[in-house]
């Protein structure tokens, strides 16, 4: 995709959400299933079912997808998808790009073996490895506007709050013998 391209797919989007704001606020959604045998969820992809269970640290066996490697995972591709429409806006030709996220855990915290040890990651890093002919300057400009133009970056970065509900499962009523 070209510049010019991209700014022409765009531009009704930018013309419409700057006449009508709230146009532009829209809910993502994601869903899933526990499931019944076990630590899993079913998460409802738009491709197809993506299965989360334990990191082999939690006790998994390394099958199932690990929601702490899908959170980096969604860290890396959005930084690239954004990486990939900056350098096409402003015309900065990569002959390749990649886009490298790694988190520390402790899984004392999450396991609940010591108090004191955080549940989470404490440390996430984003490294990009660009081939480029561009300027270092250029370059660090568009690693800069990346990270400002990234939604789940900026989402990780500045904490949002989160709340959370439940609602009990309705029960059907029993049959009469």
């Amino acid at each position: 995709m070209t510049s010019d391209e991209l700014r022409a797919l765009q531009a009704p989007l930018k013309s419409r959400y700057k006449d009508e704001p709230t146009s532009a606020r829209i809910v993502l959604s994601a869903q899933g299933r526990v499931g019944p045998d076990g630590p899993t969820c079913t998460m409802d992809s738009v491709r197809q079912p993506a299965v989360a269970g334990l990191h082999p640290a939690a006790g998994g066996d390394g099958s199932l997808l690990c929601s702490g490697d899908m959170l980096l995972e969604a860290l890396a591709g959005c930084a690239g998808v954004t990486l990939g429409a900056v350098s096409t806006a402003l015309g900065i030709s990569l002959r390749s790009a990649s886009v490298h996220a790694d988190g520390d855990l402790d899984f004392r915290g999450t396991l609940g073996v010591a108090k004191d040890a955080p549940v989470g990651f404490t440390a996430i890093r984003l490294a990009f490895h660009l081939d480029s002919d561009a300027s270092e300057e250029v370059l660090a400009k568009l690693v800069s506007l990346t990270e400002r133009y990234c939604v789940v970056y900026q989402t990780l970065r500045a904490g949002v709050p989160i709340t959370t509900s439940y609602t009990r499962a309705s029960v059907p009523a029993a049959s009469p013998v």
